[in-house]
């Protein structure tokens, strides 16, 4: 069937705004989504950008916006957001995230917030001869935010962040330190504690849920989060108790 795909364009060495530019495609209802866009960059307009890696749905390089709603480019089919024959489908670079060119973004914010909240592990002893052991009951504890991916489609779905323009670290970040503060061989709270309990931490997260929605991984974000922030709680009332 014959789409159109309607992209948004913008090449900052020649563009004052972003513009929209409309590719007529033969597509199949299963054809990925990607595919489609590498067709029309190999064959149509070389100049066109955006960015991919694995395909596969585990890097999270192609996430953008379809339709309006983030998705990865490589885990879309055409059915998925084109009803049939004519269908126009939208393609916009992720919100929140200064535009680079066309469908791509600088994730540098992304990443400085990512690393604020220490993503790696901090043993909570130190184990001499042995490694760090975890029951079943415990890792399963940390599967969720273990899946995440670092697309950003959560940052870029984020409410507070493109509406309410709050400072907020935002949801992957949060995610990312869920992954340490619930893993039984870390330290937990305390090494990120002065990054989440902050104004900009962990608390302008209002648990609207889109962050929810969009997780290509099927993450429970905001669950996650709100488990963070009881997590603090109980940490400071404890540290007050033993004060």
């Amino acid at each position: 069937m014959k789409v159109t795909f309607r992209i948004q364009r913008f090449n900052p060495q020649a563009d004052s705004m972003p513009r929209f530019q409309e590719f007529a495609v033969d597509v199949d209802p299963t054809d990925r989504v990607l595919d489609a866009l590498m067709h029309i960059k190999r064959t149509m307009d070389g100049t066109l950008s955006f960015r991919k890696s694995c395909a596969h749905g585990v890097c999270g390089s192609d996430a953008m916006m379809i339709n309006g709603v983030e998705r990865l480019a490589c885990k879309t089919l055409v059915r998925d957001v084109a009803a049939g024959e004519g269908a126009v489908v939208t393609f916009e670079p992720l919100r929140s995230l200064p535009i680079q060119r066309d469908l791509m973004v600088d994730y540098d914010a992304f990443f400085a917030a990512y690393r604020r909240v220490r993503p790696f592990l901090e043993p909570a002893k130190e184990v001499e001869k042995a490694e760090h052991l975890q029951t079943p009951e415990q890792r399963k504890v940390i599967d969720d935010p273990t899946k995440c991916i670092l697309c950003a489609a959560c940052y870029s779905a984020c409410p507070v962040i493109w509406q309410e323009h709050k400072p907020f670290i935002g949801p992957a970040a949060v995610v990312q330190a869920a992954r340490f503060v619930f893993d039984s061989r870390d330290r937990g709270v305390q090494p990120r504690l002065d990054v989440l309990d902050r104004p900009d931490g962990v608390w302008p997260c209002e648990s609207r849920f889109e962050c929810t929605r969009v997780c290509p991984r099927g993450i429970k974000v905001t669950k996650l989060i709100n488990l963070t922030k009881r997590e603090i709680q109980r940490h400071k009332e404890q540290a007050n108790q033993d004060a």
